[in-house]
């Protein structure tokens, strides 16, 4: 077995790579297409992001590691698979204002395929009592920069991978390190998300992570459709309850559309993996996000269809816990505890459909595993996985 490693950045060393360009020959792949680039970008909001895109020969996708390892776009034999944000990003975290006043500015930076929300906290905005922000949106891990990164080839199982070290770190406070990574092999239509939380301090430590992965068009389209094995779907507050009769059907643009926010509980095999599925209408395109719910095992599904212009696209986001403030998912315990020295481990699985057999197929997946399970569909939002 040959394994074959570059360091792109190592802060400790003294190490960061403004360019690296690794051809399939340097990257011992049979496949002509094959590649590895990393950039740095120049200009506007974008000033400064490091991007790695990786070319598996039929899968392409940008990695970066400026912004929490987090995946910008992917390229299915040459298709795009993402969203348009009116964000036009990448943005650099220098850009990106966390702890403005009313929680909000994280979405000053959001534009990515995937974005991980956490680690202190990954939910809505949360105050305390005298109105002062404690927990921004989506926590702080996104727009963390890498602080080590390498490209790791594996000759014998023919696997290419990113791997990046983001640390979240307060003087007196928290201590906690995510490893991500982020993996393909040669020639196949997905990939494989490994992050290992640390908490590196002495004493014990709690943390929360959501997976925040967006699609839109053209693959989301009037008529998609959100498929899952599911034990309950719940609407996160009333106005996703008025949505509840066509909860995963998504309709045309529409301006000044709200956004609707289901909250799932999935089922699983013996090993703990759920397939959920993104279909456009046709069937013809769609996604799979394959969650291990031992890990991660509250479910979000946002849709948002707006106008283009203003970000049509729908979210499916695996997490340790729903994203409420963290303060209320913290009284009910959807928090990982984590021991000094303590670690948990998290994955996903993003697999890309081309063809309406390979839909049908996932969708007689999906169906095998809800065979015999009648899902619960709650009509009005609850407690206590709601805040009511």
């Amino acid at each position: 077995m040959t394994v074959r490693k570059w360091t792109l950045t190592d802060v400790t060393k003294g190490i960061h790579l403004e360019e690296l360009a690794l051809t399939a020959e340097d990257l011992g792949c049979n496949v002509p297409e094959a590649e590895v680039r990393r950039s740095t970008l120049r200009g506007g909001l974008a000033d400064g992001v490091d991007v790695i895109r990786v070319n598996n020969g039929r899968l392409s996708f940008d990695v970066l590691p400026t912004r929490g390892m987090g995946l910008w776009k992917a390229w299915l034999d040459g298709e795009e698979i993402g969203w348009q944000s009116p964000v036009n990003g990448p943005v650099h975290p220098k850009y990106v204002p966390l702890m403005e006043p009313g929680g909000l500015g994280w979405l000053d930076g959001f534009d990515e395929l995937l974005v991980r929300c956490g680690l202190e906290s990954n939910g809505a905005p949360d105050f305390d009592a005298a109105g002062r922000l404690r927990y921004p949106l989506h926590g702080r891990i996104a727009n963390r920069p890498a602080q080590r990164v390498e490209i790791e080839v594996d000759d014998q199982r023919g696997e290419i991978a990113v791997t990046g070290v983001v640390e979240e770190t307060r003087f007196h406070f928290w201590k906690l390190r995510m490893t991500s990574r982020i993996c393909t092999r040669w020639g196949e239509d997905h990939l494989r998300i490994r992050d290992e939380v640390e908490n590196f301090s002495g004493s014990p430590a709690e943390a929360q992570l959501l997976y925040h992965i967006n699609f839109g068009q053209p693959l989301l389209d009037p008529g998609s459709r959100f498929a899952a094995a599911i034990k309950t779907v719940m609407p996160r507050d009333a106005r996703a309850a008025e949505g509840m009769a066509t909860w995963n059907v998504y309709a045309d643009e529409l301006a000044g559309y709200a956004e609707e926010v289901y909250f799932m509980e999935l089922l699983s095999d013996a090993n703990g993996w759920s397939p959920t599925l993104l279909r456009n209408a046709a069937g013809t395109r769609g996604v799979s996000v394959h969650v291990n719910t031992r890990q991660l095992p509250c479910f979000t599904l946002w849709k948002n269809t707006t106008t283009a212009a203003d970000g049509y696209v729908t979210g499916l986001e695996p997490g340790t816990n729903f994203p409420n403030p963290r303060t209320y998912e913290g009284r009910r315990g959807r928090v990982i505890q984590l021991a000094p020295g303590g670690r948990a481990t998290f994955q996903v699985g993003l697999e890309i459909l081309h063809g309406a057999d390979e839909i049908r197929q996932a969708e007689q997946g999906i169906a095998a595993l809800q065979a015999g399970v009648t899902p619960r569909v709650c009509d009005q939002p609850q407690t206590p996985w709601c805040v009511v």
